[in-house]
């Protein structure tokens, strides 16, 4: 399918419309660690990226390396030089934003954000002044580098029916899978995401922190292997995937991590995703309500000590 023919072609020139068509002016304010990448994407996919606001140092080196040429203007200004407005902001501080750029934007015009807390809702100030909105959530990490150019990911959309195809075309211009999101549900989506993605982070970092505390120097070498298998299993075999002494019952095991993890924030974190995991094998069948029991005990032990 060819995802252009859905979206909206502007004439390359002035007066009628004529057989040369260009895709519409994109403006983007926040050339973050996202905006700027984005904005390098929807650009390689031919959209004129005409604009960008960028404050910090930061963006606006990420601006200059992202979208060389690209020149960088109040966000007013950029609202008033394209077509899709993309507002690549914190999530805290969309909505201010939104009812900064209601005086700017146009009847008609496209506004997407890229928090994935967000749905529409909080677009509301330039919905009333009749620009459409959606918001356009890439679901992946960004690290502000030219790693993130070619990743690719799901985009999480909230549209209106009318806008869904449009908005998908620009999901698929930037290289993502189009996802819809209903709004009542854009908060689970992100707490899904961050769950399954920061908190891995987390306790990746302690894992290693572990393995440093006996003397290890390469612990990502050492976890590497295992991790990417346990990541691989369980996407696609789900609690089916679940190994290690919680799985078998172990609660001797369960009991000697608990009393060699001295470090209070780890032995936390090590208790809480235990006793989680506990009630997951019970639910699949991998442990009884008998070594359910013993396992629960040996993690209150713990927590008592």
């Amino acid at each position: 399918m060819d995802w252009r023919r859905h979206f909206v072609w502007y004439p390359s020139g002035t007066g009628t419309k004529g057989n040369t068509m260009s895709l519409a002016p994109v403006g983007i304010v926040g050339a973050g660690r996202v905006g700027a990448v984005l904005g390098a994407r929807l650009r390689a996919s031919g959209y004129p990226v005409v604009a960008v606001a960028a404050r910090s140092e930061a963006s606006l080196l990420r601006a200059r390396t992202f979208l060389p040429g690209v020149p960088v203007r109040e966000a007013a200004e950029v609202v008033g030089a394209s077509e899709v407005l993309v507002l690549a902001v914190p999530d805290d501080s969309l909505a201010a934003l939104a009812e900064e750029l209601a005086e700017h934007v146009r009847p008609g015009q496209l506004v997407i954000h890229t928090s994935g807390r967000h749905g529409r809702a909080v677009l509301a100030p330039l919905a009333e002044v009749g620009a459409r909105t959606a918001a356009f959530h890439p679901a992946m990490t960004f690290t502000g580098s030219d790693v993130d150019v070619d990743r690719p990911c799901v985009v999480g959309l909230t549209t209106t029916d009318e806008d869904r195809a449009a908005v998908e075309a620009l999901a698929l211009a930037v290289g993502g899978t189009p996802v819809h999101v209903a709004e009542a549900d854009r908060v689970v989506y992100h707490a899904a995401l961050a769950h399954g993605a920061n908190h891995v982070v987390t306790v990746l970092n302690q894992a290693m922190d572990l393995l440093r505390s006996i003397g290890v120097s390469d612990p990502s070498s050492v976890l590497e292997p295992l991790v990417r298998a346990s990541v691989t299993n369980t996407l696609a075999y789900g609690d089916a995937a679940l190994t290690g002494p919680v799985a078998r019952g172990d609660a001797h095991t369960v009991a000697a991590h608990v009393g060699a993890i001295t470090d209070r924030e780890i032995a936390s974190t090590y208790t809480a995703l235990s006793a989680a995991t506990i009630e997951r094998a019970l639910r699949d069948g991998r442990v009884d309500e008998s070594a359910a029991a013993q396992l629960r005990g040996t993690l209150s032990a713990g927590i008592e000590r």
